[in-house]
């Protein structure tokens, strides 16, 4: 008999359920950003301040089509942690292999339409024509690269909808030596330039993904499908249609923001590019538990509302909470301090001006780190109850907060008001999050009084 590697998040106490989730989430995150930070140092190193910067300035488009990826295979996995709660099995299975099939035909076109129109997308976001070129091969890669990208996300959702937070992290952890390998190889000895970087992502992706299919094969024996698992259903496609692609606009919209604010940040030239990117290195860094804490809460919403258990889920939002604001002072302070040494990481000593700007991004983005804490926190929990179109509705908030910031603000203050870009959206993204929490409880109270299916 195969060993099940699952856990139910229906039962026990909030907090510690919640806690060692997003620990083991936390770790591989940690690791990814490690591996991020050092891969970032290495094309900083050996291919100088331009190609660095060139990747740097790939981030905001990259988000808008991995993030859209991401977002659809996450919103994938609600179904299958809803089913698995509620204890139906066959229904579950069936929604995996449906996700499957979908993950394909959305690989197949999104890869080769975005490959094809990439170079225009960073000509019109007017990218610096300095950096333009290291831009376009490094995206190119990456974009080519979409198929392992949905692979990986979806197969290792499916491994955490089952509450298993472990082993993808540990895959992603194997995957990030690897990439740290290959990036030192293709670089410097094979001399492949940004290209090379950019290869050696893929590559290491792809090698987490084939992870998470053979252990889901060899150890998850519930998810080994039948024949009639893959017969197809309008209303499983529906379903994950459905949870899916809002998950997945929700990513995109909010990267169109972020698209338009690189934009306005381009037009402050290289060194202000090089400031952001720094910034946006060092926060993402430490972002990582606010990250953790959302996919955690996703499972945890999707295992509950399947179960039917409204308490314990309100109790797991108390906690969640609770973990979020301790952390977000703890890194207040931490990046006010020492914000501008973790920018040396990456630039100069002698760049006085972008090490100010960075600390000065850091010191401003980490005094809002609490309502950050809550949109990943509430966003997320209220995907995995099943209502991931309002997650739409947050990202056009946050894209709205953005894009005020970066047509009006910046031409008025400059850099100073690039600052303020996230914050803003953060804050906009919460005003809409928290009463919608609120009404999405209290209709799914009202649909279980009556004994009626989520679906």
């Amino acid at each position: 008999m195969k060993k099940t590697n699952t856990k139910d998040l229906t039962v026990g106490n909030p907090m510690g359920l919640i806690f060692g989730f997003a620990l083991s989430l936390f770790w591989g995150m940690l690791f990814q950003q490690l591996y991020n930070i050092i891969d970032t140092a290495i094309v900083s190193w050996f291919l100088g301040k331009e190609a660095y910067t060139g990747v740097g300035t790939t981030g905001a488009i990259n988000f808008l089509i991995m993030g859209f990826c991401m977002g659809v295979c996450n919103g994938f996995a609600i179904p299958v942690a809803q089913r698995f709660g509620a204890k139906d099995l066959k229904s579950m299975r069936k929604f995996v292999s449906h996700a499957i099939i979908l993950c394909v035909i959305l690989a197949s076109v999104m890869t080769f339409f975005v490959s094809i129109f990439c170079r225009q997308i960073l000509v019109a976001m007017y990218t610096p024509a300095d950096v333009l070129d290291y831009a376009y091969k490094y995206i190119l890669v990456i974009f080519l690269g979409i198929p392992v990208t949905y692979m990986y996300n979806l197969l290792s959702g499916i491994i955490r909808a089952l509450g298993d937070s472990k082993h993808p992290v540990q895959f992603l952890i194997i995957a990030s030596i690897v990439n740290i390998g290959l990036d030192l190889l293709f670089i410097i000895p094979l001399n492949m330039g940004i290209t090379g970087a950019a290869l050696a992502t893929v590559i290491s992706q792809g090698l987490a993904g084939v992870m998470c299919l053979i252990f889901i094969i060899r150890k998850i024996e519930i998810l080994q499908p039948s024949k009639e698992d893959w017969v197809l259903d309008s209303s499983h496609f529906l379903i994950l249609l459905n949870m899916g692609l809002p998950m997945g606009l929700q990513y995109s919209i909010t990267a169109i923001g972020s698209v338009i604010l690189q934009t306005a940040i381009n037009g402050l030239g290289v060194d202000a590019a090089a400031a952001v990117t720094t910034a946006g290195k060092v926060g993402m860094f430490f972002c990582i538990p606010f990250d953790a804490l959302g996919s955690t809460m996703a499972t945890y919403g999707g295992q509950n509302v399947g179960a039917k258990q409204l308490d314990h889920l309100q109790n797991g939002l108390v906690a969640a909470i609770k973990l979020g604001c301790a952390y977000s002072l703890i890194a207040f302070v931490v990046l006010y301090f020492f914000g501008r040494s973790f920018a040396m990481i990456f630039l100069e000593a002698g760049d006085v001006a972008c090490l100010d700007n960075a600390h000065l991004y850091l010191i401003i983005n980490s005094a809002f780190y609490i309502p950050l804490a809550l949109v990943n926190i509430v966003r997320f929990l209220i995907q995995g109850m099943g209502f991931s179109l309002f997650a739409v509705l947050a990202g056009v908030m946050e894209m709205i907060g953005r894009t005020i910031v970066a047509v009006v603000l910046v031409p008025i203050f400059g850099f100073p008001a690039l600052c303020f870009a996230s914050p803003i959206a953060w804050v906009l993204a919460d005003a809409f999050l928290i009463p919608a929490y609120i009404s999405v409880k209290k209709k799914l109270a009202r649909i279980f009084r009556g004994q009626v299916e989520v679906y």
